[in-house]
């Protein structure tokens, strides 16, 4: 099926403006991401009669769409600053769209969007009055595939001259790939987490909603956006503001950076035997240097034959076959999201050896791990 084009309304570029200069986009371009609702392009009032004189409080944000990115991130994103336009009476919040070459770029659910300018436009806007407040690259799948040397000397750039930048989902990467998250608190989505950390081991990623530590801004992607967004706009105005845009979304209250991004072990497992689930835990937390059973039993007060009951009656196998699992699973991500070569992939998740890590992965997926990855390869060709 071939991708799905959305058009967005243009406003009408200043007569003596240059012709290539780009326009940034505000709530009387589009009324969402989605479906945009026709409104007055011109800049005096929209249809409902809001007066858009553009007060001294303005900021200006890119969104750089990486190819495959996640829709749901990128309006989870834009839709806030179109909300906050809407409440506060005036367009506070200006921002426009970029790709590597400017061509429209298609996210991973299909739809293709037209973008404003492309990397080289924006070096040329640096110190003008298009200058922006705000950079976010806007991530999705295939993130190591789409990242170039020139996106990474774009957002060093931007952060040199004082922009804040931000990763949206999987876009960490970018920033990390960048050299703009050394010394830097980050946040991915959680599938992501184990290939970033063996891809940028000198950073220090969290599996939080959203990271804000000084000029960096990052979160998880999904509904997480949403509320980094919202703290966003809570410091450049106030509590107010954004209880009113909760309102205008549906959504009940602004998370804290630090909630979980997974469902608690108890609900996504369906386990309520406080002591499986400490033992699980245990185990998810030392995947790279498995612990022993008798460690597993010395560290919950529990004999090594009680933990072997409860594996059995709670999740129907043993504890070492269910520790097996997780780490196979974990080896499985960074096969799909990782260039890591197999033998580094065998070693992060615990195996002492190729050979045994291959074995055991062929038991569980019925297929080696180097074919895992070349079906993966094939997945992305096609």
């Amino acid at each position: 099926m071939p991708p799905q084009t959305i058009t967005f309304p243009r406003v009408d570029r200043d007569a003596s403006a240059s012709s290539k200069s780009p326009i940034d986009r505000t709530v009387n371009d589009c009324s969402s991401v989605v479906n945009a609702t026709p409104r007055d392009a011109s800049r005096g009032t929209n249809l409902g009669g809001r007066m858009n004189n553009a007060p001294a409080h303005q900021r200006t944000v890119i969104f750089y769409l990486q190819p495959e990115f996640t829709m749901l991130a990128f309006c989870a994103a834009i839709e806030p600053l179109r909300s906050a336009n809407l409440i506060l009476g005036f367009d506070a919040y200006k921002w426009r769209l970029v790709s590597r070459t400017g061509e429209p770029v298609a996210a991973s659910n299909g739809i293709e969007l037209r973008v404003d300018t492309s990397i080289e436009d924006e070096r040329k806007l640096m110190l003008g009055q298009h200058r922006p407040s705000f950079l976010f690259v806007c991530g999705g799948l295939n993130i190591e595939r789409y990242h170039t040397k020139s996106l990474s000397a774009w957002l060093r750039e931007e952060y040199n001259r004082g922009v804040k930048i931000g990763g949206l989902c999987t876009a960490a990467y970018s920033l990390g790939a960048a050299g703009l998250l050394n010394d830097k608190r980050c946040a991915i989505h959680w599938e992501n987490l184990p290939g970033f950390q063996e891809a940028f081991p000198q950073v220090s990623v969290y599996s939080d909603l959203f990271e804000i530590d000084g000029n960096i801004y990052t979160c998880a992607g999904g509904t997480a956006t949403l509320d980094m967004m919202l703290s966003i706009i809570s410091d450049d105005f106030d509590d107010a503001t954004v209880n009113r845009i909760c309102e205008m979304v549906l959504t009940d209250r602004v998370r804290n950076p630090t909630d979980r991004q997974r469902l608690p072990l108890r609900a996504r497992l369906g386990v309520q035997n406080p002591k499986v689930l400490t033992i699980i835990e245990l185990m998810e937390a030392n995947l790279s240097e498995p612990l022993s059973l008798v460690e597993i039993a010395d560290h919950v007060g529990l004999s090594r034959r009680q933990i072997e009951r409860l594996f059995r009656q709670e999740m129907g196998r043993s504890p070492a076959r269910y520790y097996l699992e997780i780490r196979l699973d974990r080896a499985r991500h960074l096969l799909i999201q990782s260039s890591m070569p197999v033998v580094e992939v065998a070693i992060a998740c615990g195996f002492v050896s190729a050979s045994h890590f291959s074995k055991c992965y062929r038991e569980i997926y019925n297929k080696s791990p180097q074919q895992e990855r070349a079906d993966r390869k094939q997945l992305l060709v096609a």
